[in-house]
C-alpha cells in the first residue's frame, strides 16, 4: 500500500471517527441538561423522554433505507451529505425557544445522525477490507465513539455552566466542519453495483410499529385503556405488516437470510442488550444522581464519568479477546458483565445510606460490560457479511440497537413511575385517587422534589418533610437497575445459545475457546 493511500486512509478514518465523536457527544451530553430542560423550557416529565425518544425513533426511521441508498448511490456521497445535515440540524435545536421545537429538532437531527452513523460504518468496513487493519480501525473508531460517550457528560455540564444549554447542540456546527475536511479528502467512493431498490413498504411499518409502541408506553396512562389498547394493536400489526412485507418483496431493506450467521445473529442480540440496559439508563441517571442522591449538577457530570470512561478504554481489550477467543465468548461475556454491574447497582441503592460510593463499583463494572461487547457486536457483523453488504448489515446493526433503545427509553420511564407510585407514603393513597396518585410519581420521576410542595398541598400532612417520597424515588430507580441487570443477563445466555455455546480446552498449556457447534454460514 502507497503512502498516499495510507494518508487518504487515515484522512478518512478521522472523517468518519469524528462523525462518530459527534454521535456520542449527541447521547450521552444530552442527559445532564435535561433538569435544566424541565425548569427552562419548560418540559414536564414526558416531555423530557420525547427530547430523547425523538432523536432515536429517527434514527430507526432511516437506518435501512440509508444502508439501501448509501450502497446504491455512494457511501461516501451520502456520508457527506447526512454530516452536513447534522450540523444544521444540531444548529435548530440550540435555537429552539421551547420544547415543542426542540423535540421537533430532535427528530431532524436523529434522522441525520442514524444516516450519519450507519454510512461510517459501512466506510470503514470498505476501506479497511484486511480483517486485521479493520479490527485496528474499528479499535480507534470505538476508542474515539468512547470519547464522545465517556465525556459526554462532563462536556455537557461544562458548555451550560459557560454557555448556556444550547451550546451542548451547537458545539456540533464547528465539529460538523472539521468532519467534512478530512472525510471528503480521504473517502473512497464505495457502492453496491446490486443495489436493490428503496423499500418504501418496509420503512413506513418499521417506523409505525417502533413509534406506536414508543408512543403507547410513554403516553397511556394519559390516553385510557382502550385507546392505549387500540394503538398497541395498530403498533403490533405494523410490525407484523413489516415482517411480512420483508418476507415477500423482491428486494427487502432488511434481509432475514444473514441471520442464518450464527456469528452475525449471536451479535445482534449484543446490539440490543446494550440499549436494554445501559444507554436508556444514562438517560434517567442525571435525575438519580442529582435528586436520589442530593449531588450537584458538577458532581453529577463527574460521578457519570464512571458510568461511560470505561466504555472508552475497552475496545482495545475487546479487541484482543476477539481476535483470541472469538465473539462467541466476548460478546455473552461483555453483556454478563453489564449485567452483573446493574445488579451491583440495584444492591448499593438499597442500602440504609445510598451514596455515589454504593453504587460507584456498579456503574463501573456496567461501563466495562458495554466496552467489552460494544467493538465486539460491530466488528462482528460487519465482518460476518461480504464487505458488498457492508451498508445493509450496519444498517441491521444500528437498527438493532436504536428498536431496542427507542423501546426502553419510555420502558424504563414506565418501571420508574410505577416504582415510585408503590413507593410512595401509605397515607397518599387514601386521599388521591388512582390518576393523582400516577400523576404524583410522574411529577417525582422528573426530580424536582422542591416544588412538589406547592403543586401538591397533601404532602405537607403526610410527608412533610418529603422524606417519604425522596425514599420513593430511591425505590424506583432500584427497579430500574434491576430490570437493567436481569435484561442483559437473559439477553447474554441467549447470545450464547445462538453462538453455540463456549467450551475450553487445553492445548499446549493455553486455554482455548471454541464454538460448540458448527456455524451455518445460510
Amino acid at each position: 500500500m502507497t503512502s498516499s493511500s495510507n494518508a487518504r486512509d487515515r484522512a478518512a478514518l478521522a472523517g468518519v471517527c469524528l462523525a462518530s465523536l459527534m454521535f456520542g457527544l449527541e447521547i450521552s451530553s444530552i442527559p445532564v441538561i435535561l433538569p435544566i430542560l424541565e425548569s427552562t423550557l419548560p418540559a414536564d416529565f414526558r416531555a423530557l423522554q420525547w427530547i430523547m425518544n425523538a432523536y432515536t425513533i429517527a434514527c430507526t426511521a432511516v437506518l435501512m433505507a440509508t444502508g439501501t441508498l448509501a450502497d446504491r448511490f455512494g457511501r461516501k456521497r451520502v456520508f457527506i451529505a447526512t454530516t452536513a445535515a447534522f450540523g444544521l440540524t444540531s444548529l435548530v435545536c440550540g435555537l429552539a425557544p421551547n420544547a415543542p421545537i426542540l423535540i421537533t429538532g430532535r427528530f431532524l437531527q436523529g434522522m441525520a445522525g442514524g444516516a450519519m452513523l450507519t454510512c461510517a460504518i459501512a466506510i470503514i468496513s470498505h476501506q479497511f477490507p484486511d480483517g486485521r487493519e479493520r479490527g485496528r480501525a474499528f479499535t480507534l473508531w470505538g476508542v474515539v465513539s468512547g470519547v464522545g460517550l465517556g465525556f459526554g457528560p462532563v462536556v455537557g455540564s461544562m458548555l451550560t455552566a459557560l454557555a448556556g444549554w444550547q451550546w451542548v447542540f451547537l458545539i456540533h456546527v464547528p465539529l460538523t466542519v472539521l468532519a467534512l475536511v478530512p472525510a471528503a479528502i480521504g473517502i473512497r467512493e464505495s457502492r453496491d453495483a446490486e443495489a436493490k431498490e428503496l423499500d418504501l413498504a418496509g420503512i413506513v411499518t418499521l417506523t409505525l410499529a417502533v413509534f406506536g409502541f414508543a408512543f403507547v408506553i410513554t403516553q397511556g396512562t394519559e390516553l385510557g385503556a382502550a385507546v392505549a389498547s387500540g394503538l398497541a394493536g395498530l403498533a403490533l400489526a405494523s410490525f407484523v405488516a413489516f415482517l411480512f412485507v420483508e418476507k415477500r418483496a423482491p428486494q427487502p431493506m432488511f434481509d432475514f437470510s444473514v441471520f442464518r450467521i450464527r456469528r452475525f445473529s449471536g451479535a445482534i442480540i449484543g446490539c440490543a442488550a446494550m440499549n436494554f440496559s445501559y444507554w436508556p439508563f444514562i438517560i434517567y441517571l442525571p435525575i438519580y444522581f442529582q435528586s436520589g442522591l442530593g449531588l450537584s449538577a458538577e458532581a453529577t457530570g463527574l460521578l457519570l464519568l464512571a458510568y461511560t470512561v470505561p466504555f472508552m478504554v475497552m475496545p482495545v481489550i475487546s479487541d484482543r479477546l476477539l481476535q483470541r477467543h472469538g465473539p462467541q465468548l466476548v460478546v455473552p461475556l461483555g453483556m454478563l458483565t453489564m449485567g452483573a454491574g446493574f445488579i451491583a447497582m440495584w444492591l448499593g441503592s438499597g442500602v440504609a445510606q445510598p451514596g455515589w460510593l454504593t453504587v460507584l463499583p456498579g456503574a463501573l463494572l456496567a461501563g466495562i460490560g458495554l466496552g467489552l461487547t460494544n467493538t465486539a457486536v460491530t466488528n462482528t457483523t460487519t465482518g460476518a457479511v461480504p464487505s458488498n453488504r457492508a451498508g445493509m448489515a450496519s444498517g441491521i446493526d444500528i437498527s438493532a440497537r436504536l428498536i431496542a433503545l427507542a423501546i426502553n427509553i419510555p420502558v424504563m420511564g414506565l418501571i420508574l413511575v410505577e416504582g415510585i407510585r408503590q413507593s410512595l407514603p401509605a397515607g397518599l393513597s387514601g386521599v388521591l385517587d388512582a390518576s393523582q396518585l400516577q400523576a404524583l410519581a410522574t411529577s417525582v420521576a422528573a426530580g424536582n422534589l422542591g416544588a412538589l410542595p406547592q403543586s401538591y398541598p397533601v404532602l405537607a400532612l403526610h410527608d412533610a418533610s418529603g422524606a417519604g417520597v425522596h425514599a420513593a424515588l430511591v425505590r424506583g430507580f432500584g427497579w430500574v437497575m434491576l430490570y437493567g441487570g436481569i435484561s442483559a443477563g437473559v439477553l447474554a445466555a441467549i447470545s450464547l445459545l445462538i453462538f453455540g455455546g463456549v467450551r475450553l480446552r487445553a492445548e499446549g498449556g493455553a486455554v482455548v475457546t471454541c464454538a460448540a457447534s458448527a456455524e451455518p454460514e445460510g
